[in-house]
């Protein structure tokens, strides 16, 4: 129990540190338009009618990968407890993340919105898979 915890508590931390690396990446690759702050809700809403297709690329992209290596982490972590248990943890975090940008900040295309909440678990799971084979060792790999 104490490591399925741990893993998903670091698998969280990981995955939130993953969605703002890569988030802060889309902002210089496609910054906001001058005298526009993100951080102001009124702001965020014209930002996101001139959102570039590839700046919302970035954002979901940010959200998938963050599950993916918090549910790869977690399930490291987490190893003979329940390294499933742990790597849904952070995908359901960056859902409610996913969520509360949505409602918080108006504009987002609904494409977003539903690959936010649809991906999120399968790409930890596909994590918490590719660490049960990282884990298992090159001898079991072959099998």
């Amino acid at each position: 129990m104490g490591r399925t915890l741990l893993g998903a508590v670091v698998g969280l931390v990981f995955a939130v540190a993953t969605v703002m690396f890569i988030e802060f990446a889309g902002r210089q690759v496609f910054p906001p338009p001058p005298g526009l702050d993100p951080m102001v809700t009124e702001d965020m809403a014209r930002i996101m009618q001139s959102l570039p297709p590839g700046a919302a690329v970035f954002v979901v992209t940010a959200w998938v990968i963050g599950a993916f290596d918090g549910g790869f982490v977690a399930a490291l972590i987490a190893r003979n407890g329940h390294p499933r248990a742990a790597a849904v943890v952070p995908a359901l975090m960056v859902m409610a993340g996913v969520v509360g940008m949505i409602v918080k900040m108006p504009g987002h295309p609904l494409w977003m919105a539903v690959v936010g909440l649809l991906l999120p678990i399968p790409a930890a799971l596909a994590g918490a898979w590719l660490a049960a084979r990282a884990a298992a060792g090159p001898d079991r790999q072959t099998r």
